[in-house]
C-alpha cells in the first residue's frame, strides 16, 4: 500500500520463536524496494514489554534479523521485539533518521494513531501537545 511514495501501513508482522520465517513475507510486502538505490526505512517495533521502538535503516531485513537476534542495540537485546508494526520508506538515510527522531519525540497515543493510519487521531494528538 503506497501513498506519496511511502509504505503507510503494514499488516502487523508478529515475531515468534522462529522469527526468521516471517522475513520472506516481509520481502513480498516490500515488493523489491529493499536495496533500491537511496531507499531507506523508518520503522516501529512492539517490544515484549509493550513499549514501542522506533528505528531507521537502509537494510530493513538485515536490521530486523539483528533485532530478533539481540545484536542490533541494547534496547532490543534486553527487551526483544514481538512485532513489526509500521514501516515508512524514505528517499535517503538522512530523511529516515530525521523521521525517526521526529517520531521518538511523540506520545504513545500519537504513535498508535500513526500505526493505525488514523489521520484524525494523529491530528488530534498533535494539537493536544501544542
Amino acid at each position: 500500500m503506497f501513498r506519496g511514495g511511502r509504505l503507510n501501513r503494514l499488516r502487523r508482522m508478529d515475531f515468534k520463536e522462529d522469527a526468521h520465517r516471517n522475513l520472506p513475507e516481509l520481502r513480498s510486502v516490500l515488493g523489491g524496494l529493499q536495496g533500491e538505490s537511496g531507499r531507506c526505512f523508518t520503522y516501529i517495533l512492539k517490544l515484549r514489554s509493550g513499549r514501542y521502538y522506533t528505528g531507521s535503516t537502509s537494510e530493513l531485513e538485515t536490521r530486523l534479523k539483528e533485532h530478533i537476534n539481540g545484536t542490533a542495540c541494547h534496547t532490543t537485546r534486553f527487551d526483544p521485539p514481538e512485532a513489526l508494526l509500521w514501516i515508512e520508506i524514505q528517499p535517503d538515510f538522512r530523511a529516515a533518521r530525521a523521521r525517526e527522531a521526529q517520531i521518538k519525540k511523540w506520545s504513545r497515543a500519537k504513535k498508535e494513531a500513526l500505526i493505525a493510519g488514523d489521520r484524525a487521531r494523529l491530528r488530534e494528538a498533535s494539537r493536544s501537545r501544542e
